[in-house]
């Protein structure tokens, strides 16, 4: 990109946006406004950075977050000032627990005109509170070498900590005098007389996506003594899912424990590579009889505990030693049990380990798998009679059908149980993406529409309550290249409150906790000019999802009457985990 020397903001924006184009930035998002023009004019002109006008922040901020999963990059996320940076604020908190790389540029006015009631203007220092990982205001623009060499290294600083040690947020605030559009000024003419390109940004070489090296004395001669042993796979957002799921099978092998996998862990999808896998957990520790049983001597869990309320609570009861594998530097232990966090990679923990072919079993193992290989089969069995609409068997029937390799993004609420709950192990190499750092249903649809965009053929598997939350994502569709195919589970409502007590108070359930909205979507999907189709029986289903379509957005309602489907859900795992010889 040849610098734009047109007035000072051009030269600075120019210069900034260069920089990162260098370091490895791919992808910019830009939202509208006044105040960020310079910035948003040199992330449009540079040829090798993808420039996405969005008009809703908040939306914005989720698509952001949504590329920076499917890349493993920093995305830059652009907006004006005044409150539009504010909407930011839910993906920002999200990207920083679910620990995302984001860059987020706020244009600002310049401090003489801040705390005087000048237009569109707030305190937008530490905007973000303490979620940033790093944050910093830039210098006002100046039209000297000193002060373009001070940019360039702030912006290197800037992606390096967005990345490392832990990947999160940098905030930079960006204040930005006029003239905001690319009117020519005569202060530049000096500086571009004496510029050489190439020297300016010489030392600037590719940045590679680098993860924390942590060494940590691993004590495999003391879990190797205790046979009673599990190993938990639990929410992990793995950029190299292969390796992933071969260090945990080398693991699981060599020590001859049981696997239980997250369903948002990418193991449930690699069954060929990991024989130790247990998916039906959930269901086994409902089993109270048999949960005590199966105490074990010690658990090693990898990564965040899975969603499984039945494993959790089971876990708080027996408090067992539990030895925690993860790079990040927080606390993982939501339980305060028994537990040690060993911070290193997967990798590392598993590299001197010989790849065994010796798959027996312990007679601890054994006891998980038969139980596994029972539950699987009544399962199956009552899936496949079970002529009506209900939310399990979509979660159950997904990885049967789509096309191998298919990125499945999972909503918060009940998709994300369900697919615990249903979702069968399988050697189709799916790859689930899902928001587990707030756990929140903000920005669903436009976090899906960010991981869509470019990638594979993708399935958003939602609530209609989480659909309905970010309908602002529909907008995206102008400039939206990709496939994306959108199954809404429509109960009319929450569906997960149908699962707690405060559903046997009525009033004032329904109108607010359950809170049906009462949309066509039909109708919704017209607006936006997004293809929709209604399912009336499951072979419906099963036609429209193997093949998926090249390109386009289209949206798949699956309608279920809530309440009833919260007595099936009860009933079915209630009935699997009974009567189940051990």
């Amino acid at each position: 990109m040849t610098i734009d020397f047109r007035n000072i903001n051009t030269l600075w924006g120019s210069v900034l946006v260069e920089t990162l184009h260098r370091l490895g930035l791919k992808t910019a998002v830009i939202c509208p406004g006044s105040r960020s023009t310079p910035i948003a004019i040199a992330f449009a002109q540079h040829p090798n950075i993808d420039a996405i006008p969005i008009l809703d922040e908040r939306s914005a901020s989720f698509f952001a977050l949504g590329l920076a999963k499917q890349q493993g990059i920093p995305v830059a996320l652009v907006c004006t000032s005044g409150t539009a940076g504010a909407n930011f604020y839910p993906a920002v908190i999200e990207a920083k627990e679910s620990r995302v790389s984001l860059l987020v540029l706020t244009a600002d006015r310049p401090p003489e005109l801040r705390h005087c009631h000048a237009g569109q203007t707030i305190d937008q220092l530490r905007l973000y509170g303490h979620y940033p990982t790093w944050q910093a205001e830039l210098a006002t623009p100046e039209a000297n070498l000193e002060r373009l060499s001070y940019l360039r290294q702030t912006i290197i600083h800037a992606w390096r900590r967005s990345l490392d040690p832990i990947p999160g947020i940098v905030h930079l605030n960006i204040p930005l005098r006029d003239p905001l559009p690319p009117i020519p000024q005569p202060e530049t003419i000096p500086i571009q007389l004496q510029w050489n390109q190439e020297t300016f940004f010489s030392h600037i070489p590719p940045q590679q996506v680098t993860f924390p090296q942590i060494f940590s004395l691993i004590p495999y001669e003391q879990w190797q003594s205790l046979e009673k042993g599990i190993i938990i796979a639990g929410v992990d957002q793995s950029y190299f899912p292969q390796e992933y799921c071969q260090a945990i099978a080398t693991l699981a092998q060599h020590l001859q424990y049981p696997v239980l996998a997250e369903a948002l862990s990418p193991i449930r999808n690699y069954a060929d590579l990991n024989p130790y896998l247990i998916s039906t957990y959930d269901i086994i520790l409902r089993n109270s009889e048999i949960a005590q049983k199966l105490t074990p001597d010690i658990v090693i869990q990898i990564g965040e505990l899975p969603t499984s309320k039945e494993l959790r609570t089971w876990l708080e009861k027996i408090n067992p030693t539990r030895w925690i594998i993860t790079t990040s530097a927080d606390n993982l232990d939501a339980l305060h049990g028994k537990t040690i966090h060993l911070r290193t990679t997967l990798e590392q923990l598993t590299e001197t380990l010989p790849k065994t072919q010796n798959l027996t079993l312990s007679i601890y193992a054994k006891q998980w798998h038969e139980l596994e290989r029972k539950i699987q089969q009544k399962m199956n069995k009552m899936m496949i009679e079970e002529n009506q609409l209900v939310e399990g068997k979509v979660a159950w029937l997904l990885p049967q059908i789509l096309p191998a390799q298919t990125p499945i993004i999972i909503a918060n609420s009940m998709p994300v149980r369900d697919v615990e709950f249903f979702w069968m192990p399988n050697s189709q190499r799916f790859y689930p993406y899902f928001s587990r750092g707030a756990n929140g249903i903000d920005g669903t649809l436009s976090t899906a529409l960010g991981i869509s965009y470019k990638n594979n053929k993708s399935v958003l598997l939602t609530g209609d309550l989480a659909l309905l939350h970010d309908t602002n994502g529909f907008l995206i569709k102008q400039k939206f290249i990709g496939s994306l195919t959108i199954i809404v589970i429509n109960n009319n409502g929450g569906g997960i409150f149908e699962m707690l007590s405060i559903s046997q108070f009525e009033p004032p359930f329904e109108d607010f906790f359950a809170t049906p909205q009462n949309i066509d979507f039909k109708k919704l999907c017209h607006t936006y000019g997004v293809d929709y189709y209604l399912i009336h029986q499951w072979s419906e289903l099963i036609d429209l999802l193997n093949p998926l379509p090249e390109n386009g957005i289209r949206l798949i309602e699956v309608p279920i009457h809530r309440k009833n489907n919260a007595q099936w859900l009860n009933k079915t795992l209630n009935t699997l985990a009974e009567n189940i010889d051990f």
